[in-house]
């Protein structure tokens, strides 16, 4: 009967595990976007992280005679590219990033994290 309890006990703990790493971890999506950086900051009441807003300008909209403009909120793990960042409020950046399904709080408020700039420019009107 033990053998048995501990057999199911450790099967779920498995599971668990498993949906945590899967959730958590897993990168689903990877990607490129490319916009303004509106602004860069760090914040946090116990794991200070790096968020961000890029502001993506776009001529397609829903309604006639408007411009759509989209906004991309991430997060940044990075010590380096955070500094990188930092320095780029105003500017036009072209960053990658991974999504994951579920955000932690010691990588950030995001399921967006952005591992790499590449390029940083000033903006062009």
């Amino acid at each position: 009967m033990r053998r048995f309890l501990f057999m199911v006990v450790g099967g779920v703990l498995l599971m668990l595990v498993f949906f945590f790493l899967y959730k958590y971890y897993f990168v689903f999506g990877r990607g490129v976007k490319a916009g303004e950086l509106n602004q860069f900051m760090e914040k946090g009441y116990v794991f200070k992280t790096y968020e961000g807003r890029l502001i993506q300008s776009g001529y397609r909209s829903k309604q006639p005679g408007s411009l759509q403009s989209n906004e991309f909120q991430f997060s940044v793990a990075d010590e380096r590219i955070a500094q990188q960042l930092m320095t780029a409020s105003g500017k036009f950046v072209e960053v990658h990033y991974k999504e994951y399904l579920g955000a932690v709080p010691w990588r950030g408020f995001s399921n967006f994290i952005v591992d790499s700039v590449i390029t940083v420019r000033d903006v062009n009107y």
